[in-house]
This record gives C-alpha cells, sequence and structure tokens, in this order.
C-alpha cells in the first residue's frame, strides 16, 4: 500500500489547495461566481432591467458610458457582471468599448 506523503494545503475557503499557486485558484474561481451584487455609484440604471441591448437611445448610452468612463480598468469585470445579475444587458453601441477594458 504506497502512502501519499504530499502535504494537504488548505486554501482560505476551506478547499484543499494543489499550493503551487501563490494565490488558491479554489478561491479566485468562487469569486467569480459570487452572486452578491455590488453597484458602482449606478443605481439608476437598474431603470433598464429586461431592456434589449440594441433598443437603447443615445441618451441611455451616455448613461451607462458615464459610469463606464468613471471606473478604473480593474472593475470593469466586476461593473459587467453586476449589470448581468441585476437583469440588465449592456448597450451594443459600448460592448466593444467594455470589453476593450478586459482584454
Amino acid at each position: 500500500m504506497e502512502v501519499n506523503n504530499k502535504k494537504q494545503i488548505h486554501s482560505q475557503e476551506g478547499n484543499v489547495c494543489c499550493g503551487t499557486h501563490e494565490i488558491c485558484e479554489t478561491d479566485l474561481l468562487k469569486a467569480s461566481v459570487n452572486n452578491d451584487i455590488e453597484y458602482y455609484d449606478d443605481e439608476e440604471l437598474d431603470a433598464y432591467r429586461g431592456k434589449n441591448s440594441e433598443e437603447y437611445e443615445e441618451n441611455e448610452i451616455e448613461e451607462f458610458r458615464e459610469v463606464l468612463c468613471t471606473m478604473q480598468t480593474n472593475e470593469v469585470k466586476y461593473w459587467l457582471r453586476s449589470l448581468q445579475l441585476r437583469g440588465i444587458e449592456l448597450p451594443d453601441k459600448l460592448k466593444d468599448e467594455a470589453f476593450t477594458f478586459i482584454n
């Protein structure tokens, strides 16, 4: 019978971690599926819940753009997730602009 001498390392969340990464990937994966809604001073966008992404008027698109342009680059992906969780579609005309912040 073989004995496994590898030490098990537990992540911050208590899951077994492989221990080969500086930050546990298990924790990162769990964080990425977090369903808690975070607002980015954009509560007014809740008025667009359920609206199709191709139906926005120019003045409505500008409301989204104003929020987008005030964010730090590393916040954009979390803001997009917040919109998704709130049932708000990003206007089609802003999708390319928003995704350039992510890539």
